[in-house]
Formats: structure tokens, C-alpha cells, sequence
């Protein structure tokens, strides 16, 4: 498709204000053009580890600190279980992010933006005119701290669930978490969100994937690794999820299945967190296939420092052993290489700033 007839493809897409959804309900049976994606069926069987939370306070605490060392310094992911985030406060949180995105297209206009300075933005593809391909997804971003949109930001079908549920992950999950990988880091429980506020902003996005009817050329979502500290995500039980994982040689990489585990949250580590760990924590990409089944819908929650403040806060490497890996920068120079290399596969953002 010539650049001028994509643009035009793109803008008719954006103009309705519909989303995928609005494609699919107008019973759409060929993807169209611009959600094409190249082909990549590399594949490998790997069984993401599961780390049971439920040990925390026993003795058997240095051996769940060594779980999340090891997946944190090889896969960068792993599930969670016995997390202390309620089934009650899950299941609501993905229903009422389904029963938003299923409302009338009318209904859900006046929240679909692209101005990114609104805390609450319904959409479909943030990247979609830079993106090479578009995914096969409709989102709602919400920016829950450290400041909370006003009630009625928020749509109604979300206005009790997201607060509810992003101040468990942010106060309870996340912050166990952040002390267990300081802990793998050989530092003081409180370090990670004492020193380096990594508890102190978060973003949940809730994704919505419909049914595909030729999932095999297109994408959910698209290979990316997350620029944050640590991502914490809820899926429901159709799957899709694959991370890029490296074979017994490190040599090749293939996709495996991040297969859903009732109750579980899937964690994984992002390039702050990688940067600042000065490579023993692995940021690794990953995606989401698209499927005949659906919709498939996730809840993810991005631990990273505010918009209006990531341009002062530096990035550094805890160098424990040998010298730093990378140089020192501010959380915005970094969002910023992420979103320039974006899409280009085999290229980290984190490699602008290694030494």
C-alpha cells in the first residue's frame, strides 16, 4: 500500500472511534492491510517459572528470594501465585474493563483520545500512525499515581474498579515485590523504593483483543520490551502471551507461551529495572498473538515515575561487582530511545546507553 493510501486507511480507522471492535462488530472477515505484520513463527517449548508468594514471611524467605533472582536474571518473567491481590478484586477489574470497551461506540467517544497528557485515554493503537504495523487491540489507559484522575475521568464502568484494584497491586504486590528484587540485588529490602521511588508512579492499561479472523497476520501486541521498572499483568484464560527467549546456548531465540495460571499475575522486569541493575536483571521483549477465540482481556500495571518528573530522575547503574555496563540517564532519554527504536527488531533502546 502506497504511504498516501495508508494514511488515508489509518485516518478512516481513528475517525470512527470505534476501534478494532468497531471492525469486528461490523462482521469484518479479512484483516485489513494496515494490521499486517510479518510473519515470525519461531517457536520453543519453556515453562515460564511460577513463584509462590505465600512463603514471604517464613523462614523459607531466602529461597523465594532466590526464585526471583534466577527468573529475574535469565527469562526476566514469572507468575505469581498466593499474591495477596483478592480473585474478587481481579475478576472485577477484567469485567469491568470488557464492559467498557463493549459499550456503544457513542458511549465510549467522548474518552477516546490521543492527546497524552490526558490521565485517562481510550484508544486503539497509541503508536498507531508511527507504528509499522497496527495491532489488533483496543486500550484504555488510566495514570492512577501518584496522583488519581477525578472520579469522573474515569468511565463508570471502571470508576470503582481501577482505584481499587491498582491501589492493591501498587501498595501490596508492588511493593513486595520491589523489596524481594532488592533483596536479589544483595541490598536492603527497602532500597529499590526507598531510594529510587520505583513505587511511586503507576499506569494501567486495560487491553481488549477481539476474535481475529485471520489471526495469522497480525498481532495483538506487537514484540516490545516495557520501558519501566516492572510491569505486574492480569490476564484472563484465552492466552496469547509469548516471551522471546533464548535457547540452552543462548544463541537462538524463539517465542514460548505464557500459558494463564488461575489466580496468578504475570511479572516481568522492564529496561529501567535492567539498566539500573547493570544487566543482571533481564528486560526481555515479548508479544501477544491474535486468535480466532475472544476477546482475550488483560490489565497491566507499569511501576515508573510520572511523566512530569521522569526528566530529573537519573538512572543509574548499582554497580556490586566489575565496573558499570551503562552510563547514567534520565528516565525521559530513555522512554525517548525506546519509542525511536521502537519495532526494529534485535535493537534494545538500553544499547544507546551501554559503556
Amino acid at each position: 500500500m502506497a504511504a498516501d493510501q495508508r494514511l488515508q486507511a489509518l485516518e478512516a480507522f481513528d475517525g470512527t472511534k470505534a476501534g478494532v471492535k468497531g471492525l469486528v462488530d461490523a462482521g469484518v472477515t479479512a484483516v485489513p492491510s494496515i494490521f499486517h505484520h510479518q510473519p515470525d513463527d519461531r517457536h520453543r517449548n519453556f515453562t515460564v517459572p511460577v513463584i509462590d508468594l505465600s512463603s514471604l514471611m517464613s523462614s523459607n524467605r531466602a529461597s523465594l528470594v532466590a526464585q526471583v533472582r534466577a527468573a529475574a536474571e535469565t527469562v526476566g518473567f514469572f507468575q505469581v501465585v498466593n499474591h495477596g491481590v483478592p480473585k474478587s478484586a481481579m475478576s472485577a477489574i477484567l469485567a469491568s474493563v470488557r464492559s467498557f470497551i463493549e459499550e456503544p461506540v457513542e458511549a465510549k467517544a467522548p474518552y477516546y483520545t490521543r492527546d497524552s497528557g490526558r490521565s485517562v485515554r481510550y484508544q486503539s493503537n497509541f503508536d498507531l500512525f508511527t507504528s509499522p504495523a497496527a495491532n489488533w487491540r483496543d486500550s484504555l489507559f488510566m495514570e492512577m499515581a501518584p496522583e488519581q484522575p477525578a472520579p469522573e475521568e474515569i468511565p463508570a464502568a471502571c470508576r470503582s474498579t481501577a482505584p481499587e484494584y491498582a491501589g492493591l497491586v501498587q501498595q501490596q504486590l508492588g511493593h513486595t515485590l520491589l523489596e524481594l528484587f532488592s533483596e536479589a540485588l544483595g541490598l536492603r529490602r527497602g532500597y529499590l523504593e526507598e531510594e529510587h521511588g520505583c513505587l511511586d508512579g503507576l499506569s494501567v492499561a486495560g487491553h481488549y483483543y477481539p476474535a481475529c479472523p485471520e489471526p495469522h497476520l497480525t498481532l495483538g501486541t506487537t514484540c516490545h520490551s516495557d520501558c519501566n521498572f516492572l510491569t505486574v499483568l492480569l490476564q484472563d484464560a484465552v492466552g496469547g502471551l509469548q516471551v522471546l527467549v533464548k535457547d540452552e546456548e543462548g544463541k537462538q531465540s524463539a517465542w514460548a507461551d505464557v500459558p494463564p495460571v488461575e489466580g496468578a499475575l504475570v511479572v516481568n522486569v522492564g529496561d529501567f529495572l535492567q539498566l539500573m541493575s547493570n544487566d543482571r536483571f533481564k528486560s526481555v521483549e515479548h508479544r501477544v498473538v491474535a486468535n480466532t477465540v475472544g476477546p482475550r482481556v488483560s490489565v497491566a500495571c507499569f511501576f515508573r515515575t510520572h511523566r512530569a518528573a521522569s526528566s530529573a530522575r537519573v538512572l543509574a547503574p548499582i554497580v556490586t561487582d566489575g565496573g558499570a555496563r551503562y552510563r547514567s540517564t534520565t528516565m525521559e532519554e530513555l522512554v525517548r530511545q525506546h519509542y525511536r527504536v521502537k519495532g526494529l527488531h534485535g535493537t534494545s533502546s538500553l544499547d544507546h546507553f551501554r559503556l
